[in-house]
């Protein structure tokens, strides 16, 4: 069985995910793809970011992947290219050769799993040798925001809870270059980048989301099971909103990334 997800995939989850472009998300890898390189987008979701690196690369083939079959089939529907398909996957046993892709990518992944230094394994096998593995994942400990609402603190540390309750570290930007080396990959190259949510746009946007997420989503139920109430849901819920009309309202994200190399002789696994 996959891992759990923790937000679940609730039209307000979807909707940030379906924000993602690759270059606001994947911008440290787009100077390293090549026309006819191929890869594999690992937890590719609503597949925007999928959908524009298989542009950037074509014709080279280029395959979106992710455990919720509901989710593959959507954006399949909402994305086609000669070059590009979605095929339900796990990215613990990925069936595909060792070395089949150029490129190995997954964002906002590996935070969400129990595993993640077998997931790496994993990836950089099917990178092989030559090829590349790229991740990036946000470090929720490192969030920072102004104006400081009360809310927006119980916010983060039920948060915190709470992913940690269903499956993985919420902290994961920080850890990456130390998971790939634990997972045998090579030539590892650690980097950092941002999400800034500043605009009047932005914060409608964000802020709106999370107040919609906090209530609705798969979130909300997970949170309950760790002992969050209605009233402080509805609390927080209260508070996004509150940041989100704030003109002067800020919100940063750090993620961390990292390029990497596989390594046949110490990744093993089958084809």
């Amino acid at each position: 069985m996959p891992d759990a997800y923790t937000h679940g995939h609730h039209e307000s989850v979807l909707r940030s995910h379906r924000w993602r472009t690759a270059e606001n998300s994947a911008a440290y890898l787009l100077p390293h793809l090549r026309i006819g390189m191929s890869i594999l987008d690992v937890g590719s979701g609503p597949g925007t970011i999928t959908a524009d690196l298989a542009a950037r690369v074509s014709p080279g083939r280029v395959v979106g992947t992710d455990a919720a079959a509901a989710v593959v089939a959507q954006a399949g529907a909402e994305h086609t290219a000669p070059n590009l398909s979605f095929e339900v996957g796990d990215a613990y046993r990925l069936p595909y050769a060792t070395g089949e892709f150029d490129v190995v990518h997954a964002h906002q992944v590996l935070q969400h799993v129990e595993r993640p230094v077998d997931m790496l394994r994993e990836l950089g096998r099917v990178a092989g040798e030559a090829g590349l593995v790229a991740a990036r994942d946000v470090d929720y400990r490192g969030v920072i925001w102004y104006p400081l609402i009360p809310a927006l603190d119980e916010w983060l540390e039920l948060y915190l809870v709470t992913h940690r309750s269903v499956a993985g570290e919420p902290a994961a930007g920080r850890r990456l270059k130390a998971w790939a080396r634990e997972a045998g990959l090579v030539d590892v190259s650690a980097t950092a980048s941002l999400w800034l949510f500043e605009d009047e746009a932005d914060r409608s946007w964000w802020g709106g989301m999370w107040a919609d997420r906090v209530l609705q989503s798969a979130f909300a139920d997970a949170a309950r099971a760790t002992g969050a109430d209605d009233a402080q849901l509805q609390r927080i819920s209260d508070g996004w909103r509150e940041w989100a009309a704030a003109e002067d309202g800020w919100l940063l994200m750090p993620h961390g990334e990292i390029l990497a190399r596989g390594h046949a002789g110490r990744l093993g696994g089958a084809s």
